[in-house]
């Protein structure tokens, strides 16, 4: 993996040691649980002649960051309310008597 704002545009490939490694944008895949996920003009290296991809190692760990779930001192929750309280436990199960 690479770092995509490196100041070189092409780069020696570490597969084939022949062909240049060239920055370029790229559809990036990978599934989270069973959802595919797409990301569009992600930053990468590709070599001319093996194809070798090298995706940016700072977009991968942003896009790691958004994908991940928060931990759960973080999860926002809506606070469950506690039931009304009242002097008997049968007076609220009850209607009042017509008197």
């Amino acid at each position: 993996m690479r770092k995509y704002n490196e100041p070189q545009s092409m780069l020696p490939c570490s597969d084939c040691s022949i062909g240049m490694m060239h920055k370029t944008q790229v559809t990036y895949f990978t599934w989270l649980a069973d959802e595919l996920i797409t990301v569009p003009d992600f930053p990468a290296w590709i070599c001319d002649v093996c194809g070798k991809r090298e995706y940016d190692v700072e977009a991968l760990n942003r896009l790691a960051l958004l994908l991940s779930p928060l931990p759960p001192k973080m999860q926002t929750s809506k606070p469950k309310k506690a039931p009304a309280k009242s002097d008997s436990p049968q007076a609220s199960a009850q209607p009042p008597s017509p008197e």
